[in-house]
């Protein structure tokens, strides 16, 4: 056996480490690029650093509020801060947030995707752009406009409304109306799906217009409907995207406050009817009390900010738990 072109042969090239790869991989070799890696980590270093000391200012003061609290903060019926001693809870406001937030959302999420559907696969060019242009205007509206409109316009458009619930489901209890001005909390929740409508459409027509042309073709090739092509490719691939368009909307409504201030009359009671006035929320409590507040009752309304900072957190979560274990089925792997 011939061993001259063997030993003649170079010595093989080293391979590189698997740190050296990875750093490769995120392209971290040039000066440039470790600049740009640095200062994104450095952003959601600093990120983390910024909610965690909102959370320990919030959890700060309202330990020094709930210490002196009389009643229990979790499942008292009342807020009084200017007595001593002070007794106030969080049942009301934490009642009129989840249920106003639910109702809006009832409202908003389908409306939004039937909007999204429709601007992305039925309606021709020439309609679908204005749509959405007027879209996007819509979420550009501040909060207050808003509440100038619902006060003005659909607070007393809804009497013929509240009228037909109490007539035909009255029965149940959740719709009985004894009359008066329709600031409510099925006001409120009305007004919050109109805030958030436009968020969540625009959000989840972009996410339908990144299915795979790839999908819809195959589709149509096997037969398939126009729905039929929506139900399983488009809803199956843009699930986690209208979840995440969702939490966006449901964030908005669970923290809106000069909206809400200006359409509900509330009384600080929990009603089992819809239609009666509400106990208000969590942001319009603090933005109506906060200004006329002593020391005290700002720790007072400082405690209960923590309690719907937890609430979004946890929000969020679930959420991302959410889209985690949908994301086999959202096609983005395809």
């Amino acid at each position: 056996m011939d061993t001259t072109h063997i030993a003649d042969a170079p010595p093989p090239t080293p391979q590189p480490s698997a740190t050296e790869q990875k750093r490769a991989a995120r392209g971290a070799t040039r000066p440039g690029d470790r600049i740009f890696l640095g200062l994104s980590r450095g952003s959601g270093i600093l990120l983390l650093v910024i909610m965690a000391a909102i959370a320990g200012f919030l959890t700060y003061r309202a330990v020094l509020a709930i210490s002196k609290d009389e009643g229990n903060f979790l499942t008292t019926f009342e807020w009084n801060t200017g007595v001593n001693p002070p007794v106030f809870g969080i049942a009301v406001l934490a009642y009129g947030t989840i249920v106003s937030s639910i109702i809006a959302m009832v409202i908003a999420v389908p409306i939004a995707v039937a909007i999204a559907l429709f601007l992305t696969h039925y309606a021709p060019r020439r309609l679908s752009g204005p749509i959405a242009y007027v879209i996007d205007l819509l979420a550009a509206v501040p909060s207050i406009v808003y509440g100038l409109w619902g006060a003005l316009i659909l607070v007393p458009h809804l009497g013929g409304l509240f009228g037909w619930l109490d007539e035909y489901l009255g029965w149940t209890g959740i719709f009985e109306w004894q009359g008066g001005a329709a600031r409510s909390m099925l006001t409120v929740g009305i007004l919050l799906a109109i805030m958030i409508l436009p968020i969540i459409t625009n959000v989840s027509r972009e996410v339908f217009r990144q299915v795979p042309q790839t999908h819809e073709e195959a589709a149509l090739a096997l037969g398939a409907t126009r729905w039929e092509v929506i139900r399983m490719s488009v809803l199956p691939f843009g699930r986690s995207g209208v979840i995440s368009a969702s939490m966006l909307g449901l964030g908005r409504a669970l923290g809106e406050t000069m909206a809400v201030a200006t359409v509900l009359s509330p009384d600080f009671q929990i009603h089992a009817s819809l239609l009666d006035p509400g106990g208000g929320t969590f942001a319009q409590n603090i933005a109506s009390k906060f200004s006329e507040a002593t020391e005290f009752g700002r720790d007072a309304l400082i405690a209960s900010g923590l309690v719907l900072f937890v609430i979004t957190l946890l929000v969020n979560g679930a959420a991302r738990a959410i889209i985690a274990r949908r994301k086999e089925y959202s096609g983005a792997n395809a």
